[in-house]
Order: C-alpha cells, then sequence, then structure tokens
C-alpha cells in the first residue's frame, strides 16, 4: 500500500541587508535544518546578499527584495505579500527589527509570523521575542527564534550553535584567479581595509601597508580587498610599498564580484580586515582571521571562524558604535600599531 508524502514544511526568513549580518543568519537556517530536515527555506533579501545566500545549502531560494534598502513602499509589500501567498509558507521568521519588513509576511497570509519586539510590531508578529537584551551574541538572537519561546530565557537556554559555513565554487575560483593573473605559488594573506559601516571601523592604511610589507618579506603574497569604493584606498596600500615588493601585492578591490570575493577570500591563508562583511566572509570560507575592532566590539558580533584572533586597543571611550569618532581622535584605530597585528598573524600559525 502506497504511503503519502509528509508534506513539505515551507518557511520564509525576512533576511537582514548587510552581508556580514547575511552570512551570520546562516546559523539560523542551520538550525531550522537540523529541527525540521525536510523543510524548505526562502530567504528575502536585498540583490547584493543573494550570491551570499546561493552559497547556503540549507536555503532553497533567494528571493531578490525588489524594493529599495528603507523604502516603505505600502502598496509594493502588499503586492509581494500576494505574491508570495500562494507559496504556503507556514512560519516566517523575520530578521530586521523595522514595522516594514513585517509587513510582507503578513500580506502574504503566512499563520506564523516571528521576530523579536524591534519597532512597534504588535499585530504584525504573532510570536513577538522581548527579551532580546538576554542574548548578547547577534547569532545567539537569530538562533533563538528557532526555538520556542518558552524556551529561550537566555543564552544559557541555547545548544551550541551552529557555524556560518559557505561553499566554495573551485571552477569559479580558478576562473578568477586566471581572470586576475593570479597564482598560488605563495601562501595568501588577505587584507580588507574597508567597512561600509564608516570610518570608526577602519584601521589607518599605512598600517595595513606596514602588515602587507612584512608579510611579503616573510615570503607571502597579499592580495587586497575591497569594494570598488575602496580601491583608492587599497592601490594607496600598494603604492606605499617598495618597488621590489609590489609585485607580490595585488589590488582586487573593485575587480571582482562578490561572488568571485568569497571564492579568492577561501584561497588565503589568513585575512587581516575590520569589522566588515569581507570578515564575516571570511571566517565562513575556513579562513584563519584577525579581526581588528575599532568603534564596535567582537561581544556582539564575531567572527565565527575555529581560528580567530581579535584585535583591539582597550581604552575608556570604545566601543562607541558610531561611524564617525565622536571625539574626533579615532584613538581606538590610530594607536593600534602593526607590530600587534603581525604578531596576531603569527599566533594563529
Amino acid at each position: 500500500m502506497a504511503t503519502s508524502k509528509k508534506p513539505t514544511l515551507k518557511i520564509l526568513v525576512i533576511g537582514p541587508s548587510w552581508v556580514g549580518d547575511m552570512v551570520m543568519s546562516q546559523c539560523l537556517y542551520k538550525t531550522l535544518k537540523q529541527q525540521h530536515p525536510n523543510a524548505s527555506i526562502d530567504v528575502l533579501a536585498p540583490a547584493w546578499c543573494k550570491p551570499i545566500i546561493e552559497r547556503m545549502p540549507e536555503v532553497s531560494n533567494a528571493i531578490e527584495m525588489p524594493i529599495g534598502h528603507g523604502a516603505f513602499n505600502l502598496k509594493g509589500r502588499y503586492q509581494l505579500g500576494k505574491q508570495l501567498k500562494a507559496n504556503d509558507y507556514k512560519l516566517a521568521y523575520i530578521l530586521p527589527n523595522s514595522a516594514k519588513s513585517a509587513l510582507i509576511p503578513l500580506f502574504a497570509g503566512i499563520p506564523t509570523r516571528i521576530g523579536w519586539k524591534g519597532e512597534t510590531r504588535y499585530g504584525l508578529l504573532n510570536d513577538l521575542r522581548a527579551n532580546k537584551k538576554d542574548f548578547g551574541l547577534m547569532i545567539e538572537r537569530y538562533c533563538a527564534l528557532a526555538y520556542p519561546k518558552s524556551e529561550m530565557k537566555s543564552s544559557a537556554s541555547l545548544p551550541p550553535l551552529p557555524k556560518p559555513k559557505l561553499t566554495i565554487d573551485s571552477v569559479n575560483q580558478r576562473d578568477a584567479m586566471t581572470r586576475l593573473k593570479l597564482e598560488a605559488d605563495r601562501p595568501i594573506i588577505g587584507l580588507c581595509p574597508g567597512a561600509e559601516f564608516g570610518p570608526a571601523k577602519r584601521w589607518p592604511e599605512q598600517y595595513y601597508a606596514q602588515v602587507a610589507e612584512e608579510m611579503i618579506e616573510q615570503g607571502y603574497q597579499v592580495w587586497l580587498f575591497g569594494s570598488a569604493k575602496d580601491h583608492p584606498v587599497t592601490q594607496a596600500i600598494r603604492d606605499s610599498l617598495p618597488s621590489g615588493k609590489q609585485h607580490a601585492c595585488h589590488n582586487l578591490a573593485g575587480q571582482t564580484n562578490l561572488i568571485e570575493a568569497v571564492d579568492l577570500l577561501a584561497a588565503c591563508e589568513t585575512v587581516v580586515s575590520n569589522d566588515s562583511g569581507l570578515m564575516h566572509v571570511a571566517a565562513a570560507v575556513g579562513c584563519k582571521v584577525v579581526a581588528i575592532y575599532g568603534s564596535t566590539s567582537p561581544d556582539y558580533t564575531p567572527p565565527l571562524s575555529n581560528q580567530v584572533a581579535i584585535v583591539h586597543i582597550d581604552i575608556d571611550c570604545r566601543p562607541c558604535f558610531k561611524r564617525e569618532c565622536p571625539l574626533g581622535h579615532l584613538k581606538c584605530l590610530n594607536t593600534l600599531p602593526p607590530k600587534q597585528v603581525i604578531e596576531a598573524i603569527h599566533s594563529l600559525n
């Protein structure tokens, strides 16, 4: 006698908008898959996050958010919700804190809508969590949503959490290296001197240059990563090196798309990075990570790798979590010497 197939549990996640947060959100998808192995998880997020989502085997579909980041567009959200209703989702997890981010699952008629209190979201969410401060790490806040509210009193209630792990496309990696004329003839140190958040996260470029020079002297090659906006900074780093060492330093900022950057970071032995999206990508592809913190704190969003060295200066005014230094001196970055970062690299070897 034929047995009826159990219906697949369909889950919609309203994903975060920042690349680093999106990487960390994979912890939730891994947790949901542990609980519901046959579940289908779709993630709605901005287009720039889609390449990251597509490297997460737990996610069935990456749905591109057609509404601009920060735009309210009630009509557009209503229309998208009605389109998604046909997918018959049973659970929705809303990771951003805004009220508008909870509208689409409501319009899609998803019966259970789970998220933190955030902005006023009464009625928009029907499984509303209010004790966010009892979960210190962002990944704890994400993963706590996967468990019944009655069980989640604090981070101590959580089991050991999975780490993000993005898949690597070796063919894409090789093609990118060929296009950019890169070789793996020397071990690779990746440097990520940018940070979209603001200057209070950016360690001085001249310090990165000193790290690059020292590591090239020790037999490494250096790959500089970043967006097109970071290209002037990465070029300044390369140009400041002695002419005899510049051949071992490759400026890739603005020369790759995000998914190529994922695969190329995976080729690095160690990555030195500000607190940025690329820091989290480097951790998720298995690199050793030296993470430099200025205005922010590793107590909330540390890189989730098995081999991490956290570097920061303990002064009274940090962490302030500001985009720009409110005191105008950037001491949390300017007084952090290159020697300390070089020592951190060696501590991971």
